[in-house]
C-alpha cells in the first residue's frame, strides 16, 4: 500500500513538473494573432491527464501547483496575470472534472473544449473583478471562438497520446 500511494506521488509530481515546464514555455511562445488572452492551453492537458487518470482531488492538486510554481519561475506571482491564471484552472478544472465524472456522451476531445471555455469564463470573471467593472463580457465572443479551437487542438493532442499504448506507463493507473 505505501508503494502505491509512493508511486502515485511520483506521477503527480512529474505532472506537475510537465505541466509547469509547459505552463512556462507557453508563454514565451509568440501567438501569430495580436490578441491578448489567448494561448493554446498546453498545460491543460496536463490537468486533463490527471483528472482523468487520477480524478478531481488530484487533478485540482496538479493545476493549482503548476499555475503557481510557473508564476513563481515567471516572476508572475500574485499579479494580475497569475489571478487570471489561477480563476482559469479552477474553472476549467472544475469543468471538466463534472464531465469526466458525471457523463459520458463527451469525448476526451469534448471535454478539453469546455474545459477551455471554462478556463476563459473563470478568467473573465477574474477580470470584471480586477477590473470593477462588466465591460470585459464584450471580449466573450472572441474567447468562446479561441477557447473553442485551442481546446480542440489540446484535447486531440491528448487524445492520441491516449491511444499510444506504450505512452503511459500501466503503473500510473493505479
Amino acid at each position: 500500500m505505501r508503494e502505491q500511494s509512493t508511486r502515485k506521488m511520483v506521477y503527480l509530481s512529474m505532472l506537475i513538473a510537465m505541466g509547469t515546464a509547459l505552463h512556462v514555455v507557453e508563454g514565451m511562445i509568440p501567438i501569430p494573432l495580436p490578441i491578448p488572452g489567448v494561448k493554446l492551453g498546453l498545460a491543460n492537458m496536463v490537468t486533463l491527464l490527471a483528472l482523468y487518470l487520477y480524478g478531481f482531488r488530484d487533478g485540482l492538486t496538479v493545476a493549482l501547483l503548476r499555475v503557481f510554481l510557473a508564476s513563481l519561475v515567471s516572476g508572475t506571482f500574485l499579479s494580475p496575470g497569475f489571478l487570471l491564471a489561477i480563476t482559469g484552472a479552477v474553472g476549467s478544472t472544475a469543468v471538466m472534472a463534472l464531465l469526466l465524472k458525471h457523463t459520458r456522451c463527451f469525448s476526451m476531445i469534448g471535454t478539453s473544449m469546455a474545459g477551455a471555455l471554462g478556463h476563459n469564463l473563470g478568467q473573465l470573471f477574474a477580470a470584471s473583478l480586477l477590473l470593477q467593472s462588466s465591460a470585459v463580457i464584450y471580449y466573450l465572443p472572441i474567447l468562446l471562438f479561441s477557447g473553442t479551437a485551442t481546446g480542440f487542438f489540446t484535447g486531440y493532442l491528448l487524445n492520441s497520446l491516449l491511444q499510444q499504448k506504450s505512452a503511459l506507463p500501466g503503473e500510473w493507473y493505479r
